[in-house]
């Protein structure tokens, strides 16, 4: 079966909007271009209604409460709003926070800029296999803590951590616990009561909604979590979270909850699929190649190999016909390794051989069949060139 190319195998990057996705938002930005915040006449009583069942939908998707949705401009400032605004409105009981060494920059620097505020910061590690230890989570917690934040689902890797274990361990302290869910929401079921979490950061274009939007889950009893709001301005979204409502985005991102909950159930199973035969067709065609991460506890459509001897960015340079993420490398372009990478005891040049598959919904049997001849050709290209990579040594966190 012959492929359209380009392929596109980077879905934890973004994903394309869905055509559902897009006609649900048209209208939001034509006829029906009211402010929510206008409640005096019926433009601002139609965008006003869309927002309330982007709401409902959003909160169907992770078992929460409309009430308990604060929109925002995406996963980022979900983040900066769970991290910051939890930390300042809990100052008076503690300065201390918990975190993992390969946490999202979205979480890190939060916390980073919070320990030059006074804050202080534990950074935990994980194993070789990307999990954090639970117990580390327990030794970690002190009667100054007011805040752990573990993400779900790590966003190079695909890890999927021990968040429900973890969510005990902090309940049982006392402790807020809010997961940077973004890789996760949309792709493996999510419940926010099951897992524990007190506040929950998701963003629509990781599931084929529109970029620029997003939200965060904050538990309204058991208990009611404070927030201090990180912009200041009108009052939107119950004080915690000013700026005109994006209507079009959170229509989006609402239609992009619905069809991810209706898709779920034969997705996840149809990816994972999808990644094994990768996985299979890498390894028959290939030897010296590894897995990074959980072998099981993983994402359905996230595959992470090292090829030794191939340096993942001219790898990905080869192969101009797949989109394709050399995750070896930060996100400020530095050519350093990936902080995730060298967090599970990586050195260098093993990060730097790594490569990033991010498998969705419209990829086919035929496209990783021809992406597993076509890096069986560049890597044996690579190898027999004799051009190895090679990074400074940092130290995880860095």
């Amino acid at each position: 079966m012959a492929v359209k190319l380009p392929i596109y195998m980077d879905h934890n990057a973004t994903t394309p909007v869905a055509p559902e996705v897009f006609e649900a938002m048209r209208p939001y930005f034509g006829e029906r271009f009211g402010n929510p915040a206008s409640g005096s006449h019926r433009f601002g009583w139609t965008a006003e209604a869309a927002v309330a069942v982007a709401r409902e939908q959003v909160a169907r998707l992770i078992g929460a409460q409309p009430e308990e949705i604060v929109f925002t401009s995406g996963a980022t400032e979900s983040d900066n709003l769970a991290i910051k605004g939890v930390a300042q409105a809990y100052r008076d009981r503690g300065m201390h926070l918990v975190t993992a060494w390969f946490e999202h920059h979205a979480v890190l620097d939060p916390c980073q800029r919070l320990e030059r505020e006074g804050f202080e910061v534990t950074y935990l590690p994980v194993d070789r296999e990307g999990l954090v230890d639970p117990d580390d989570v327990q030794r970690a917690i002190t009667p100054r803590t007011v805040l752990v934040s573990i993400m779900l689902a790590n966003n190079e890797i695909g890890t999927i951590q021990p968040l429900q274990e973890i969510g005990r361990i902090c309940k049982t302290r006392g402790v807020l616990l809010h997961s940077d869910a973004v890789q996760g929401v949309g792709k493996i079921p999510v419940d926010v009561n099951a897992l524990g979490v007190d506040l929950l950061s998701l963003t629509a274009h990781k599931f084929y909604g529109p970029k620029g939007v997003g939200a965060l889950y904050v538990r309204s009893e058991n208990p009611r979590v404070r927030l201090v709001a990180q912009m200041d301005g009108g009052g939107h979204e119950r004080g915690r979270r000013s700026g005109t409502l994006n209507v079009p985005g959170i229509v989006g991102l609402g239609k992009a909850c619905e069809l991810a909950g209706q898709l779920l159930d034969a997705e996840g199973p149809r990816l994972t699929a999808l990644r094994e035969r990768l996985w299979a067709g890498i390894r028959a065609r290939l030897t010296d190649v590894h897995l990074n991460g959980h072998p099981a506890r993983r994402l359905p459509g996230t595959l992470h190999v090292r090829f030794e001897g191939a340096d993942g960015q001219a790898l990905l340079a080869a192969l101009s016909d797949v989109a394709l993420s050399a995750t070896s490398a930060c996100s400020s372009g530095s050519g350093e390794p990936s902080h995730v990478l060298r967090a599970l005891g990586l050195p260098a040049a093993l990060a730097l051989a790594s490569v990033r598959f991010g498998l969705g919904r419209g990829n086919t049997e035929a496209e990783v069949d021809y992406v597993c001849d076509r890096l069986a050709q560049e890597v044996a290209r690579l190898r027999a060139s004799g051009v190895q990579p090679a990074a400074p040594a940092v130290r995880a966190g860095e």
